[in-house]
């Protein structure tokens, strides 16, 4: 099995895949000053043409460290966001559907708090509860994404990735 070690988060590795922006205690330009700061415009999500974001929450279990299920979006791209513990992620570079590119997957730490914005086509799937027992992650998408503009695939067992922390 092949096996990959997980990155920190930095823009110059991760920039290929979408964006990201820690959302608790930014430090990032802002309007107005203590009490009241608004931090605007962190990060962007492209919803494509569909005009409804959904918002989500998937709950990730302590599982294996296995990459043994993939996905993308053509249409749009996806916005995480673990919200009560640290998660991992695994992706790898928009490919067309029929080439998984298995030698280019990457595997990064995502902070809690820390927004992460795929680009369309990214190849991904659900995040890894990193510490806890479990993590709830907000998903953003647009409205039934997940019915209309997901290819979610399997991979055989001789395909499959281990991830090590």
């Amino acid at each position: 099995m092949r096996k990959i070690r997980v990155k920190e988060l930095d823009r110059d590795s991760f920039d290929v895949y979408g964006s990201y922006q820690q959302l608790i205690n930014p430090t990032t330009e802002k309007i107005g000053e203590k009490p009241i700061e608004f931090f605007r415009d962190m990060v962007q999500l492209n919803l494509g043409s569909v005009p409804t974001a959904s918002i989500s929450v998937c709950r990730v279990e302590k599982r294996p460290f296995v990459i043994d299920t993939v996905e993308f979006h053509n249409g749009s791209s996806e916005g995480i966001l673990p919200l009560d513990g640290d998660a991992v992620i695994h992706v790898a570079p928009a490919t067309p559907p029929d080439n998984i590119p298995l030698d280019k997957f990457e595997a990064f730490r995502v902070p809690a708090g820390t927004f992460v914005a795929l680009r369309a086509g990214v190849w991904h799937h659900a995040p890894y509860a990193l510490e806890a027992d479990a993590v709830n992650v907000l998903i953003v998408l647009p409205e039934r994404a997940y019915a209309v503009d997901c290819a979610a695939m399997g991979l055989p067992e001789k395909d499959r990735i281990e991830i090590q922390i």
